[in-house]
Protein backbone atom coordinates (compact mmCIF):
# COMPACT_ATOMS: atom_id res chain seq x y z
CA UNK A 1 0.00 0.00 0.00
CA UNK A 2 1.00 3.78 -0.98
CA UNK A 3 -0.30 6.68 0.58
CA UNK A 4 -0.08 9.69 -1.61
CA UNK A 5 -1.00 13.23 -1.77
CA UNK A 6 -4.01 13.43 -4.46
CA UNK A 7 -3.90 15.43 -7.37
CA UNK A 8 -6.16 17.74 -9.34
CA UNK A 9 -6.38 14.82 -11.64
CA UNK A 10 -7.65 12.55 -8.81
CA UNK A 11 -10.88 14.45 -9.41
CA UNK A 12 -12.88 12.16 -10.51
CA UNK A 13 -12.26 9.16 -7.49
CA UNK A 14 -11.99 12.32 -5.27
CA UNK A 15 -16.01 13.35 -6.18
CA UNK A 16 -16.62 9.17 -5.46
CA UNK A 17 -15.52 9.14 -1.86
CA UNK A 18 -16.47 12.16 -1.47
CA UNK A 19 -20.26 11.43 -2.29
CA UNK A 20 -19.19 8.09 -0.52
CA UNK A 21 -18.87 9.00 2.47
CA UNK A 22 -21.89 11.12 2.95
CA UNK A 23 -24.31 8.50 1.77
CA UNK A 24 -24.84 10.81 -1.54
CA UNK A 25 -25.50 14.21 0.69
CA UNK A 26 -23.03 16.01 -2.14
CA UNK A 27 -24.59 14.92 -4.77
CA UNK A 28 -27.81 15.85 -3.40
CA UNK A 29 -26.56 19.25 -2.87
CA UNK A 30 -24.82 19.14 -6.27
CA UNK A 31 -27.72 18.55 -8.21
CA UNK A 32 -29.56 21.55 -6.29
CA UNK A 33 -26.49 23.67 -6.81
CA UNK A 34 -25.99 22.80 -10.76
CA UNK A 35 -30.07 23.36 -11.60
CA UNK A 36 -32.18 21.05 -13.89
CA UNK A 37 -30.08 21.68 -16.73
CA UNK A 38 -26.04 21.31 -15.30
CA UNK A 39 -24.12 18.28 -14.55
CA UNK A 40 -23.63 17.35 -10.59
CA UNK A 41 -20.72 15.33 -10.97
CA UNK A 42 -19.06 18.13 -13.15
CA UNK A 43 -19.47 20.41 -10.41
CA UNK A 44 -18.38 18.22 -7.92
CA UNK A 45 -15.22 17.34 -9.92
CA UNK A 46 -14.59 21.06 -10.37
CA UNK A 47 -14.94 21.84 -7.01
CA UNK A 48 -12.32 18.64 -5.93
CA UNK A 49 -10.32 20.16 -8.81
CA UNK A 50 -9.80 23.29 -7.43
CA UNK A 51 -6.39 24.62 -5.88
CA UNK A 52 -8.36 26.17 -3.04
CA UNK A 53 -11.47 25.12 -0.73
CA UNK A 54 -11.77 22.69 1.71
CA UNK A 55 -12.79 20.09 -0.88
CA UNK A 56 -9.61 21.08 -2.94
CA UNK A 57 -7.72 17.80 -4.16
CA UNK A 58 -4.62 19.97 -1.93
CA UNK A 59 -6.49 18.70 1.25
CA UNK A 60 -6.77 14.67 0.16
CA UNK A 61 -4.14 12.16 0.58
CA UNK A 62 -4.99 8.71 -1.67
CA UNK A 63 -4.18 5.12 -0.55
CA UNK A 64 -3.22 2.93 -3.64
CA UNK A 65 -2.66 -0.95 -3.58
CA UNK A 66 -1.00 -2.54 -6.52
CA UNK A 67 -1.07 0.69 -8.33
CA UNK A 68 -4.77 1.20 -8.17
CA UNK A 69 -6.74 3.84 -5.81
CA UNK A 70 -8.34 1.86 -2.96
CA UNK A 71 -9.26 4.46 -0.30
CA UNK A 72 -9.50 8.43 0.03
CA UNK A 73 -8.45 10.84 3.38
CA UNK A 74 -9.80 14.46 3.47
CA UNK A 75 -9.63 16.88 5.92
CA UNK A 76 -8.46 20.47 6.96
CA UNK A 77 -7.80 22.52 9.89
CA UNK A 78 -11.36 23.56 11.63
CA UNK A 79 -11.69 27.36 12.67
CA UNK A 80 -10.19 28.47 16.03
CA UNK A 81 -13.55 29.50 17.45
CA UNK A 82 -17.10 28.48 16.49
CA UNK A 83 -18.34 30.70 13.72
CA UNK A 84 -21.62 31.70 13.75
CA UNK A 85 -24.63 29.64 11.38
CA UNK A 86 -26.01 32.04 8.99
CA UNK A 87 -29.43 32.05 9.09
CA UNK A 88 -29.35 30.94 5.06
CA UNK A 89 -27.78 28.11 5.93
CA UNK A 90 -29.39 25.04 4.45
CA UNK A 91 -31.04 23.18 7.15
CA UNK A 92 -29.56 20.15 5.87
CA UNK A 93 -26.32 21.40 7.25
CA UNK A 94 -26.99 23.18 9.94
CA UNK A 95 -26.78 20.22 12.22
CA UNK A 96 -23.17 19.80 10.67
CA UNK A 97 -21.98 22.98 11.64
CA UNK A 98 -23.36 23.35 15.05
CA UNK A 99 -21.64 19.66 15.48
CA UNK A 100 -18.29 21.04 14.02
CA UNK A 101 -18.45 24.36 16.14
CA UNK A 102 -17.80 22.14 19.12
CA UNK A 103 -14.67 21.25 17.87
CA UNK A 104 -12.58 24.47 17.52
CA UNK A 105 -9.20 24.32 16.60
CA UNK A 106 -9.11 20.66 15.81
CA UNK A 107 -8.02 19.44 12.21
CA UNK A 108 -11.17 18.18 10.76
CA UNK A 109 -11.38 14.63 9.06
CA UNK A 110 -14.22 15.48 6.48
CA UNK A 111 -13.92 12.39 4.44
CA UNK A 112 -13.00 9.00 5.33
CA UNK A 113 -13.57 6.15 2.65
CA UNK A 114 -12.55 3.11 0.78
CA UNK A 115 -14.01 1.35 -2.24
CA UNK A 116 -15.58 -1.70 -1.39
CA UNK A 117 -13.62 -3.77 -2.88
CA UNK A 118 -10.73 -2.30 -0.93
CA UNK A 119 -12.46 -2.58 2.53
CA UNK A 120 -11.08 -4.74 5.43
CA UNK A 121 -7.38 -4.30 4.46
CA UNK A 122 -6.74 -1.90 7.08
CA UNK A 123 -6.50 1.18 4.79
CA UNK A 124 -8.57 2.86 7.03
CA UNK A 125 -6.35 2.19 9.75
CA UNK A 126 -3.71 3.68 7.89
CA UNK A 127 -5.03 6.73 6.73
CA UNK A 128 -6.34 7.43 10.56
CA UNK A 129 -2.57 7.21 10.99
CA UNK A 130 -1.72 9.33 8.01
CA UNK A 131 -4.36 12.28 9.55
CA UNK A 132 -2.42 11.90 12.97
CA UNK A 133 0.83 12.64 10.97
CA UNK A 134 -1.15 15.71 9.04
CA UNK A 135 -2.55 16.88 12.22
CA UNK A 136 0.34 17.14 14.42
CA UNK A 137 2.12 18.74 10.95
CA UNK A 138 -0.85 21.60 10.82
CA UNK A 139 -0.24 22.57 14.77
CA UNK A 140 -3.39 20.93 15.85
CA UNK A 141 -3.42 18.82 18.77
CA UNK A 142 -6.88 16.94 17.88
CA UNK A 143 -8.80 15.10 15.09
CA UNK A 144 -12.78 15.67 14.92
CA UNK A 145 -15.09 13.92 12.33
CA UNK A 146 -18.73 13.51 11.85
CA UNK A 147 -20.23 9.96 11.15
CA UNK A 148 -23.80 8.74 10.41
CA UNK A 149 -25.55 6.21 13.00
CA UNK A 150 -25.69 4.12 10.23
CA UNK A 151 -22.02 3.50 9.24
CA UNK A 152 -21.26 0.97 11.83
CA UNK A 153 -18.12 -0.15 10.50
CA UNK A 154 -16.80 3.10 10.62
CA UNK A 155 -17.83 3.56 13.61
CA UNK A 156 -16.36 0.48 14.97
CA UNK A 157 -13.05 1.77 13.87
CA UNK A 158 -12.89 5.04 15.50
CA UNK A 159 -13.85 3.76 18.86
CA UNK A 160 -10.92 1.36 18.42
CA UNK A 161 -8.66 3.77 16.89
CA UNK A 162 -9.15 6.11 20.72
CA UNK A 163 -12.23 8.75 19.07
CA UNK A 164 -14.54 9.44 21.93
CA UNK A 165 -17.98 10.40 20.86
CA UNK A 166 -18.56 13.99 22.31
CA UNK A 167 -22.28 14.93 20.83
CA UNK A 168 -25.01 13.81 18.24
CA UNK A 169 -27.20 15.90 16.37
CA UNK A 170 -30.22 14.92 13.99
CA UNK A 171 -29.98 14.39 10.52
CA UNK A 172 -32.45 16.85 8.63
CA UNK A 173 -33.48 15.09 5.63
CA UNK A 174 -35.87 17.28 3.70
CA UNK A 175 -35.74 15.40 0.11
CA UNK A 176 -32.44 13.74 0.57
CA UNK A 177 -32.94 10.21 0.98
CA UNK A 178 -31.22 8.55 3.51
CA UNK A 179 -31.63 5.51 6.26
CA UNK A 180 -29.22 7.13 9.30
CA UNK A 181 -31.16 9.72 11.53
CA UNK A 182 -28.25 10.99 13.37
CA UNK A 183 -24.78 12.73 13.08
CA UNK A 184 -21.93 11.93 15.81
CA UNK A 185 -18.97 14.22 15.86
CA UNK A 186 -16.33 12.43 17.64
CA UNK A 187 -12.54 13.71 18.34
CA UNK A 188 -9.22 11.99 19.48
CA UNK A 189 -6.38 14.07 21.00
CA UNK A 190 -2.66 13.25 19.15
Amino acid sequence: MLIRDAEARDADHLVRFINMAADDLPLHFWRKSAGPDGDPIALGRERAARETGNFSYRNAWLAEVDGEVAACLLGYPAAMEPEAIEPDTPPLFVPLLELENMAPGSWYLNVLATYPQHRGKGLGSALLTKAEEVTRAAGRSSISLIAEDTHADALRLYRAKGFTEIARRPLVKEDWAVDASEWILFTKSV
